[in-house]
């Protein structure tokens, strides 16, 4: 076996993997650092863009707890829809189960925010401080006046970016405009500063200064996720038999002449990881699958002309086992996936079904307790009872009220009613029978609300009327 050069990695593994070491990540270039670059770009489009976008005279996404209401495009939620809130984390908690079981960690490594915000203060890192070697060295150096200056506008922009980030996601639960025009009234409330000024400090915390120790240490998913994981799921792996052993050497010396592997152990998979693991030492829990190592690795084989792939995405029995991908595509579909993707794509279906047959209308009736029944003064036996209409669109809607069930039922006064969108109404309606029609004690009625303008959009309440 040839002699390993002592200088073969540019920073010691044990450098990277001290939990009281700062993480310096090296740039890096390639398809997968390529696909980081976007999904950053997309997700902050969508975060800090669609708090600004209109829609029908009003923010297109609102969370308002003010008024009890949330409006997503056209869809209006009121309190009693708090069914989807709960069809939303099942959804959720099964596409973790599904995407985790097939893929992994690849929500970690590409859209999850604690990756995506640390990417973008690490560029900004970058652009200020240098790259890795220059970073450390200003760490590493005396408190001089450029260090000072690079320190402050670099913690500067990233305050600025974080006290943003704060305000956009107030942003969604205080109308944008009003929340700036707040601002600059000085009228804004206590409770918008105070997580305006929590989220903004949470951001700048978590990107700038706890970066992989949220990945490592801190985030529940990272602690559970192998329970998630079997020998087909995908993952970061490393090519043992085909790295082993390792060694430095020239361009031109044939590895296998020499006894070495393909990997030629120069530590820049270690060096652009951006929690500073070893991948070579195989499936880790730190690990977030950014595929950064993959980019670098792919890199050096290129330098050496030898083949692709000595780290890539792949499964433990599939490098075990030498599959080829349609091999691994294929076991992608066994039973517990395939079980987790009928039981997601049948809650979203079902999802998707109720909020496009949901009717824009709530009523609540509730009998006036404080007495039973009254005799009117044509001699008719009243019962009376209190509606609360609630229209769950934006339009304003005119109600027919009418009421069934038992001979010779009636509804007394207005039989109409109009509510502004998205708005409520409140009404006292009296309910009459003949005396003697009916036997002494309860029985079952049926209030239907019908659209005038469109019949299809028609609730039907059940409630009890009284005889004496």
């Amino acid at each position: 076996m040839a002699k390993q050069s002592p200088n073969k990695r540019v920073i010691p593994i044990q450098a990277v993997t001290d939990p009281n070491a700062k993480v310096y990540p090296r740039s890096i270039s390639g398809i997968f650092q390529n696909w980081r670059i976007v999904f950053v770009w997309l997700t902050q489009i969508i975060f800090y863009g669609l708090c600004w976008l209109p829609w029908n005279g009003r923010q297109a996404v609102l969370f308002d707890l003010e008024e009890r209401r949330f409006y997503i495009f056209d869809l209006v939620l009121w309190p009693q829809d708090t069914i989807y809130l709960t069809f939303l984390l099942l959804l959720s908690a099964l596409a973790l189960f599904l995407f985790t079981a097939v893929a992994g960690r690849l929500w970690c490594g590409y859209a999850c925010p604690q990756t995506v915000y640390t990417e973008i203060f690490l560029w900004i890192e970058k652009w200020i401080e240098g790259e890795r070697p220059q970073r450390i060295k200003l760490d590493a150096g005396p408190r001089t006046a450029e260090k000072i200056r690079k320190k402050t506008l670099k913690h500067s922009i990233w305050l600025l970016i974080s006290l943003w980030t704060g305000l956009t996601f107030v942003g969604y639960f205080t109308p944008m405009r009003e929340l700036l025009g707040s601002i600059v009234t000085g009228d804004i409330g206590a409770w918008e500063i105070f997580w305006v000024l929590f989220y903004g400090a949470s951001t700048y915390g978590m990107a700038g200064f706890l970066r992989e120790h949220m990945c490592k240490y801190i985030c529940p998913y990272a602690q559970f996720q192998f329970v998630m994981f079997d020998r087909d799921t995908l993952i970061i792996a490393y090519d043992a038999e085909r790295g082993e052993a390792r060694g430095s050497r020239g361009k031109n010396v044939d590895p296998r002449a020499a006894g070495l592997g393909d990997c030629i152990d120069c530590g820049i998979c270690v060096q652009v990881c951006p929690t500073g693991i070893d991948i070579r030492d195989g499936l880790q829990l730190e690990c977030i699958g950014c595929a950064a190592c993959i980019d670098a690795c792919d890199q050096v084989m290129d330098k050496m002309n030898y083949p692709r792939g000595l780290i890539r995405y792949s499964t433990e029995n599939a490098v075990a086992q030498h599959y080829t991908r349609p091999q691994i595509i294929s076991r992608a579909f066994r039973l517990r996936t395939l079980v987790y993707l009928v039981a997601f794509l049948t809650l979203s279906a079902a999802v998707a079904w109720s909020l496009a047959t949901k009717v824009p209308l709530k009523v609540g009736i509730q009998k006036d307790r404080s007495v039973l029944y009254r005799e009117g003064n044509d001699g008719a036996i009243e019962n009376t009872f209190q509606m609360h209409l609630t229209n769950a669109s934006e339009q304003d809607r005119s109600f027919r009220i009418s009421v069934q069930g038992l001979p010779g039922i009636r509804l007394q006064g207005t039989d109409t009613a109009s509510v502004a969108g998205a708005g409520m109404q409140d009404l006292s309606l009296t309910v009459s029978a003949e005396p003697g029609s009916l036997d002494s004690g309860s029985h079952p009625i049926i209030f239907a609300i019908e659209d005038t303008a469109n019949p299809d959009t028609r609730v039907e309440q059940k409630a009890t009327f009284w005889m004496p």
